[in-house]
């Protein structure tokens, strides 16, 4: 935490709420709008301000599936949970499209492809696609490059987009209906008794029936539970100046996920990635600043893979933090120790992929007691 003695003294006044959502990035945002589809009067607050953390920073992927190639999935986690997963993603890409055609949120039809920068890359891809046909998920496979960019093969979903991420924060949250309340961090937690959490920010004392986090990288300084299961991510991004004519008409990503890249909106070169070489210096940690290392490997990256933007000049370099888990999947549970704060938290980065239906997943779970299924973060200790 670090909010000071003279920031909160605890003399704040009481905010009397039914439900509060912690956090107003994608997950949180998605979480009030199902908590006031449940019937229930419900109060958003953030440390800062709608989409100001991973969900308005990331590359805005409207990506289907999972972190991990399907069949390697199914190796570690079992066909079922895979499967449970996969749906769960295309659950929340219906969400995100509801919610952005009714706020004419940019959303790009494009596709997706997966591709691969080795020999040993496009074998993995190969049998993942194998799975996925196995499983009726009709992937188009492609044994060479069909971006003719020095890639190997290709795993494409038509079916995918490309989103302004931040707009669509801001146009979930708005349409969920919840009042929310910005800057203003929170400090601590108490269960007083079953059925009345105490939460302390800056501006108030809420007293809530039922407490959702959905707090992601900074999970860990709300409650000791996370630390060791939610760890802070950085990743970092890069944007050109407007390109004449459109470089991709897809959202491509490679190297087992470690890089991707879109053109924007206004016919950008966006790329991110980078973290795989400088693994030390990303990790665990919540300074969303941008670094040297990282941004030459996008760099070069560009120069070796999109020649013709080696001299078009950088207009914008940023960084967001992501929640990684143990096994790259989300959690969603209660706290231990306060069994009325209830968490949708460690998304991966993948929480264009997961986060609305995980945010529903973790709502019925807190106000109805509904299982969780694979999500359950009885799975780590």
């Amino acid at each position: 935490m670090s909010v000071s003695i003279w920031q909160g003294d605890d003399t704040q006044p009481v905010y009397a709420v039914d439900v509060l959502v912690v956090g107003a990035g994608l997950a949180g945002s998605a979480a009030a709008y199902f908590a006031k589809q449940a019937g229930r009067d419900v109060v958003v607050t953030d440390m800062r301000t709608p989409g100001s953390g991973a969900s308005g920073r990331n590359a805005g992927f409207m990506i289907t599936g999972l972190d991990t190639y399907y069949h390697e999935a199914i190796a570690e986690h079992g066909h079922d949970a895979v499967r449970e997963i996969w749906s769960l993603s295309e659950r929340t890409h219906q969400h995100w499209r509801r919610f952005a055609d009714a706020a004419d949120v940019p959303l790009d039809q494009c596709g997706s492809m997966l591709l691969a920068e080795s020999e040993g890359e496009a074998v993995d891809l190969q049998k993942a696609a194998q799975a996925m046909h196995a499983d009726g998920i009709e992937v188009i496979f492609h044994a060479s490059d069909p971006l003719n960019r020095g890639y190997y093969a290709a795993i494409e979903q038509p079916w995918d987009a490309a989103v302004q991420p931040f707009k669509l924060t801001q146009a979930v949250l708005q349409q969920s209906g919840a009042d929310f309340v910005p800057n203003n961090e929170l400090y601590a937690i108490e269960q007083v008794k079953p059925g009345l959490v105490r939460v302390y920010t800056q501006q108030y004392i809420f007293e809530a029936r039922k407490v959702l986090l959905c707090t992601n990288a900074y999970s860990t300084r709300i409650d000791p539970y996370f630390v060791g299961k939610v760890v802070p991510t950085r990743a970092q991004c890069l944007v050109t100046d407007p390109l004449p004519e459109a470089l991709l008409h897809t959202c491509g990503y490679s190297d087992y996920g470690y890089m991707y890249y879109r053109m924007t909106f206004d016919n950008r070169l966006l790329i991110g990635g980078g973290r795989k070489q400088h693994k030390a210096l990303e990790n665990n940690t919540t300074d969303d600043h941008i670094t040297g290392p990282v941004q030459e490997t996008l760099e070069n990256y560009l120069k070796y893979h999109f020649p013709e933007v080696e001299n078009v000049p950088v207009s914008r370099r940023w960084s967001g933090i992501m929640g990684f888990t143990a096994d790259h999947w989300p959690l969603v549970g209660t706290l231990p120790d306060k069994p009325d704060v209830g968490f949708a938290v460690g998304f991966t980065g993948h929480g264009l992929a997961l986060a609305a239906g995980t945010a529903e997943i973790a709502v019925n779970h807190l106000l109805n007691d509904a299982p969780i299924g694979v999500l359950d973060a009885a799975r780590v200790h």
